[in-house]
C-alpha cells in the first residue's frame, strides 16, 4: 500500500495533507525518512513527527453547523480551529472548507479516501447556500450569477440562483472556487454580508444549531457515496436530521 493511502486510512489526515508532510520529512518509514511513493506492509513502522501512527480507525462522517468566525484547519496552533469545536476523540479533519466569516453545513470525517471523491469538480456534487448582500439585489443581477460570472481570470459554471427576499437569494453551486460566491458577488456591485451553507449533495443543515455537530445517518451516507461509505452508529449532540429539502422558486425576468 502506497504510505499516503497508509496515512489516510488510519485517520490522521488526507492523502494530499500525507503527501504534504512526507514532502517536508515528517514522516519517517522503519526509522528512514520516507519518500513520496514509498509502499509500506503488515510490520512497517510509520511515524509522523516521530508519533508512532497506528492501525486503520472505524470511519467516522459528521456534519457540522459552523459558526462564523471558526476556521477549517486541523492544526492545533490555529485559534478557534474547527477540530477543537468539535473536541472529538478521534483524529478528524474538515471535507473541504468555509470560509472563517461564513457559515452552515460543513462535513468531517477520519476518512482520508472520500475527500477527493466528494471534492472533485467533474463530479459536480451540489451545495447549495442562502446568501444575503448589502442592498436590495435584482432579477438582472440574480440570473447573470445563475448564467456565470467573470471572477480571477474565468467564468464561473451555471447556477441555480432563487430570490428569497429584497437583499437575499439561495444559490446552489456545482464548483467550488476559492471565495467564490463573495467573489460573485463583489463583481456585481454587491457585499455578502451574510453566507449560510445548507446543503452538501444529499445532507442538509435543518434544524441543526449553530456549533452543533451529529454523525451522519446510514441513508445520508449512501446516498453521498453510494457503495463507497459504511454506516455507523455513535451518539451525536443534535436531534434527527430533517428528510425535506427547501422548497426553490425560479427568478422570472
Amino acid at each position: 500500500m502506497r504510505l499516503n493511502k497508509f496515512i489516510s486510512e488510519t485517520g490522521v489526515c488526507s492523502r494530499r495533507q500525507a503527501d504534504q508532510w512526507i514532502a517536508a520529512g515528517r514522516v519517517t518509514c522503519n526509522g528512514l525518512p520516507a519518500a513520496l511513493g514509498t509502499k509500506v506492509g503488515d510490520g512497517d513502522e510509520v511515524r509522523i513527527d516521530g508519533e508512532l501512527v497506528g492501525s486503520k480507525k472505524p470511519p467516522i462522517y459528521i456534519a457540522l453547523n459552523k459558526p462564523v468566525g471558526i476556521t477549517c484547519t486541523s492544526e492545533a496552533h490555529v485559534d478557534g480551529n474547527i477540530v477543537d469545536l468539535i473536541g472529538h476523540q478521534e483524529r478528524i479533519f474538515a471535507i473541504g472548507r468555509l470560509d472563517k466569516d461564513s457559515e452552515g453545513l460543513i462535513l468531517l470525517t477520519n476518512n482520508g479516501d472520500i475527500v477527493n471523491e466528494i471534492l472533485r469538480s467533474e463530479n459536480n456534487h451540489e451545495k447549495e447556500y442562502i446568501v444575503t448582500v448589502d442592498r436590495p439585489i435584482t432579477d438582472l443581477s440574480l440570473r447573470m450569477m445563475a448564467s456565470g460570472v467573470r471572477i480571477m481570470g474565468e467564468m464561473t459554471k451555471p447556477a441555480r440562483v432563487s430570490r428569497v427576499d429584497q437583499k437575499t437569494f439561495r444559490i446552489v453551486l456545482t464548483q467550488g472556487l476559492n471565495r467564490q460566491i463573495r467573489r460573485m458577488c463583489s463583481a456585481l456591485g454587491y457585499k455578502a454580508q451574510r453566507l449560510q451553507r445548507v446543503r452538501i449533495i444529499n445532507i442538509h443543515l435543518g434544524a441543526l444549531g449553530v456549533g452543533q455537530w451529529r454523525n451522519l445517518t446510514p441513508a445520508e451516507l449512501a446516498g453521498l457515496l453510494p457503495n463507497k461509505l459504511a454506516p455507523q452508529s455513535k451518539s451525536s449532540r443534535s436531534a434527527a436530521p430533517p428528510t425535506r429539502r427547501p422548497p426553490t422558486t425560479v427568478v422570472r425576468s
